[in-house]
């Protein structure tokens, strides 16, 4: 069984999914996706443990041998991030049985389920192939599924939200596609280690810098890059509390995954940074997206508007490090993925707390309410603080080495704007902390009392783990630089 565990890894879910819609009922389907998530998770951890002690693993589907067969290819980095999908996965499941009950209602909630499945199996499924085409396949069955779950939300603006995230979407899968079709064209192999291989005896023409720029464009498109970001606000905001955490922890991570694998394993590093300005581009708008996102965050009524603003700034941290081309830089943005999963995840989960006790999350509805949930604003608060990079929690560490992946660099003024940039998450996240202790709860609110058990442990669960990896560094700080190692080497 072990040596199939590549191929199970996708196929768990790809099977829950039908299962959720012909049990129907809503407990069964929960308890089908509360199988499948955790059977991921449990898969994806001694996936990385084979990974970390013998290398990379090659999976050959169907016994047919790459290139021509289909490859499962798991190596540092997408073992990483199959973790990181993964553990999100299965924690959010139980979270969701009270949260989609009360947002989406009893009826049809099979449905529900049936999409979170196809939606991790296709995140999954891009993470871990090793095929250029099968890796667009994946990526639009975790597109569409995402469509439906965005449009499940209770306000109606849901329905607008996901259509503006399907057009988006849908022109970033079609430059995904073109860029892969001109690489066959130009190549006569869709697999990514023959890619690699094949690109690096060939001479750069126009067609492969053709094929560059539209994979460049679209993934940008798939991972809110700023300015390629416009879907994602609405998208987050509208959606259910726990689709809202579970896409913000996972979709735009994979998104960045794969945006690594095109730049640092096919393209290699001397067509990509060589031969395009990419590097000066890359700084200049992660920058950009730092300051000018994490500013229209301030001026956010909605706390998860505002967090998905906080969200498109956080991006623009990750894609710094890459910018940076060094191990330490390279690092930072990989950790980054890992940390910003757990914190961004269980502030969503928190806010889904409230808009369960209240069926609100407008900042001014907020008044008092830190003494009546305390325990799920004291999870908002420690995550606000692992965002701001307090000492002591994971956000600290991302950007530490960020730091030091600028000062290795010697671009000592990207160090300070990184400083100063975190100062203005420590704005908007006061604006939620003043209104939740500091103003007086309105007499109809003294009802009011933290969550149930059941969504507030999957909170904590994040939270709590944000501030085990600030503290406890080992793994995500020892994967993350082998795996940037393997990035620069070319492997």
């Amino acid at each position: 069984m072990t040596e199939h565990l590549a191929a199970l890894q996708v196929v768990i879910p790809l099977l829950c999914a039908p299962i959720c819609m012909l049990v129907r009922y809503r407990d069964w389907s929960w308890s089908v996706a509360l199988f499948g998530s955790w059977s991921c998770l449990a898969i994806s951890w001694l996936l990385l443990q084979q990974v970390m002690t013998s290398g990379v693993i090659s999976y050959h589907m169907g016994n047919w041998v790459p290139p021509i067969g289909i490859e499962y290819r798991i190596d540092e980095i997408n073992a990483f991030v199959l973790l990181i999908v993964s553990a999100i996965g299965a924690i959010v499941t139980p979270y969701a049985r009270e949260s989609v009950r009360a947002e989406f209602g009893v009826n049809r909630v099979y449905m529900f389920y049936t999409s979170y499945m196809l939606c991790l199996c296709g995140l999954l499924g891009v993470t871990i192939t090793g095929d250029a085409f099968n890796l667009f396949v994946f990526l639009e069955i975790s597109s569409l599924s995402s469509y439906v779950l965005i449009a499940m939300g209770k306000d109606r603006r849901a329905l607008k939200a996901a259509y503006q995230y399907l057009i988006l979407g849908t022109i970033g899968a079609t430059f995904i596609v073109i860029g892969i079709g001109l690489l066959y064209a130009e190549t006569g192999t869709l697999n990514m280690a023959d890619l690699a291989n094949k690109l690096s005896k060939n001479p750069i023409n126009k067609t492969i810098g053709t094929a560059f720029g539209f994979l460049f464009v679209g993934i940008s498109l798939k991972l809110a890059l700023f300015p390629l970001h416009l879907w994602l606000p609405n998208a987050y905001t509208f959606a259910p509390s726990v689709v809202s955490a579970f896409l913000a922890a996972t979709a735009t991570k994979v998104a960045v995954y794969v945006l690594l694998r095109f730049l640092f394993t096919i393209f290699d590093i001397k067509i990509s940074f060589g031969v395009l300005p990419l590097e000066s581009v890359l700084l200049a708008l992660s920058i950009v997206a730092m300051f000018v996102a994490s500013v229209v965050a301030i001026f956010q009524p909605n706390i998860k508007r505002m967090l998905a603003y906080s969200s498109v700034a956080q991006i623009g941290y990750v894609i710094l490090g890459i910018s940076f081309i060094n191990i330490n830089g390279l690092a930072a943005g990989i950790i980054h993925l890992f940390n910003h999963a757990l914190i961004k995840g269980g502030m969503f989960l928190a806010v889904g707390c409230l808009f369960y006790k209240i069926a609100s999350v407008n900042i001014d509805k907020l008044a008092g309410i830190g003494r009546r949930m305390p325990l799920t604003m004291a999870a908002f608060v420690v995550g606000g603080l692992g965002l701001i990079g307090v000492p002591l929690t994971a956000g600290f560490i991302s950007k530490w080495y960020l730091i030091i992946g600028a000062l290795d660099r010697g671009l000592w003024w990207a160090a300070v704007l990184i400083l100063l940039s975190s100062l203005l998450a420590v704005i908007y996240i006061w604006r939620v902390v003043e209104v939740a202790y500091l103003k007086p709860s309105p007499d109809g609110n003294n009802h009011i009392e933290d969550a149930p058990p059941s969504m507030l442990i999957p909170t904590w669960v994040l939270i709590g783990s944000s501030i085990y990896f600030g503290i406890n560094t080992d793994l995500t700080v020892g994967v993350a630089k082998q795996a940037a190692r393997q990035l620069l080497g070319g492997g």
